[in-house]
């Protein structure tokens, strides 16, 4: 009997074809201590199966990119998805690329430890076993592996799972992307699964992550943190934790963060260097709590930080004031046009539109109006923003304002232009002692925390440039100078403006 005889009942028939059900009972995995054992599905592995099951359920395909921390069971998990469907289906080719030798030797090893393992008679013996492929010509079904150091890898073959190991570490990504993921096609069975650890900004991998979470690739993002797992744990009798440690698990514990993760956190950093700031720099990479934390940014002078963002994007804030909308308008494949809506301490509702031309834009911004009613519309009216202000007063929609970020700022001793001033607006705001709200998104948690800065000979603040932004290899940053142009009016969209409240001690050292 093989699993495609025609005579095993159905039952067990819905066994065999569900990997949820199948991993248990017929794949064998080596533990981290080495030992065997049935592969079950941990917290990481089952979420993964869960968001890859819908996409493929909704699109009859699947293209996701997974970011995760290290030794999670990701590869793990796909590996036995591919071999799964190898030996359950016909016409299954499936082709693993890592990012260095030993990697691939690993991978393909998990791969005939599978085979080896399985129930004797379940599965034919392969016409092709070698340090590479396994070739089962009964299903006209194989495995194979390669590794990004070869630019030509996997360029002639015909391949319908791709897993992409590592793949922020690959070497010639770009000439992959144009080699070997072009030998996938887009039919129904599909699948490509790019998945790694952070390895800083810029890179193939960073640019696919992002592109998957604005929403302007067909790709899913999946991101598992660190703490889903219960091995990364240590012993927390007597742990007094710090004020950083305290702010993690008012942030997390929810969703599984205890005191033995903080404990093993502790113990991590001081492994991975001598220093702190840098142990702690790079666990936030290899053992990220989030997206944007894992994509370092390579400046130190980020004008917005981090923590400020995610205490913003976790709070409960009530509606009070005035609707102010901030509109970022893009016409070019590169940026796209963000829209967000604020009303005094709470900004909700962000918008990214892709591939929308100038009247498209004023469409949509009228439809906005008309079911919003909004004290302000603030566009930047730099560029294309210049048409659309015009347009939408000409057509007597009044409430819409264009912000000449360029021009001198209201204060010109203390700020270079008008975009500098509504950043510090912006930063003081997201800093008062009274908390805000955002939208829970890591694009613009990304973007509020991109930019650098400096001053200016007579000490005036400027904020680094969108051009300045993308030579460092970062994409724009729509979504948060969407959310400076809401600044504009103030921080409770009124016509008089309204001082912040005190920012919370020790704060402006943040910005030192």
């Amino acid at each position: 009997m093989t699993l495609l005889d025609k005579t095993i009942d159905e039952s067990k028939l819905e066994t065999l074809r569900d990997l949820k059900r199948f991993a248990p009972l017929f794949l064998v995995i080596r533990t981290k201590s080495g030992a065997p054992k049935p592969f079950t599905f941990n917290r990481a592995q089952e979420y993964i199966h869960r968001r890859i099951e819908a996409q493929r359920e909704a699109t009859g395909r699947v293209r996701a990119v997974v970011l995760k921390g290290r030794q999670q069971g990701c590869s793990t998990y796909i590996q036995a998805r591919f071999f799964h469907k190898v030996i359950t289906g016909r016409g299954k080719k499936a082709f693993i690329l890592t990012h260095d030798k030993e990697a691939t030797k690993n991978l393909f090893t998990m791969a005939n430890r599978f085979y080896d393992n399985l129930e004797p008679g379940l599965v034919p013996a392969p016409d092709t076993a070698n340090a590479k492929e396994l070739y089962f010509r009964e299903f006209d079904s194989g495995y194979s592996v390669g590794t990004a150091g070869n630019k030509s890898v996997g360029r002639s073959q015909t391949i319908q799972l791709f897993h992409g190991s590592e793949v922020a570490f690959w070497q010639f990504a770009e000439d992959h992307a144009k080699g070997i993921l072009q030998a996938i096609s887009n039919e129904d069975g599909t699948e490509v699964i790019l998945e790694s650890t952070a390895n800083g900004i810029g890179n193939y991998f960073h640019q696919r992550w992002r592109a998957a979470m604005s929403g302007s690739s067909e790709y899913q993002a999946i991101f598992v943190p660190w703490y889903w797992q219960t091995e990364y744990t240590a012993n927390a009798d007597g742990l007094t934790l710090d004020e950083d440690e305290l702010n993690l698990m008012s942030l997390y514990s929810q969703d599984g963060l205890t005191k033995e993760h903080i404990a093993w956190r502790r113990v991590k950093i001081a492994d991975l260097s001598k220093d702190y700031e840098a142990g702690l720099e790079q666990f936030k990479q290899e053992y990220p709590f989030s997206a944007t934390e894992a994509f370092l940014n390579p400046i130190a002078n980020t004008f917005i930080n981090a923590k400020w963002v995610t205490r913003a994007r976790k709070s409960q804030v009530d509606v009070q004031g005035n609707l102010v909308i901030g509109v970022d308008p893009a016409i070019s494949d590169r940026d796209r046009t963000a829209i967000i809506r604020r009303k005094g301490r709470v900004a909700y509702d962000l918008q990214l539109l892709g591939n929308y031309n100038t009247m498209e834009i004023c469409g949509y911004l009228k439809r906005i109006i008309t079911q919003e009613n909004p004290f302000r519309v603030y566009v930047d009216c730099i560029g294309i923003g210049a048409g659309i202000v015009d347009r939408m007063q000409e057509m007597g929609y009044q409430c819409v304002e264009g912000i000449n970020v360029a021009r001198s700022a209201n204060d010109k001793e203390k700020f270079k232009n008008l975009r500098a001033e509504l950043w510090s607006d912006m930063r003081d705001w997201l800093t008062q002692e009274m908390p805000v709200q955002i939208p829970d998104d890591d694009i613009l948690h990304g973007d509020l925390c991109s930019l650098g800065f400096k001053h200016t000979s007579t000490g005036q603040l400027q904020i680094e440039s969108k051009d300045d932004l993308r030579a460092r290899g970062m994409p724009s940053c729509d979504s948060a100078d969407a959310l400076a142009l809401t600044m504009s009016g103030g921080f409770y969209g009124t016509q008089q403006y309204i001082e912040p409240q005190k920012r919370i001690p020790g704060e402006e050292k943040m910005f030192s």
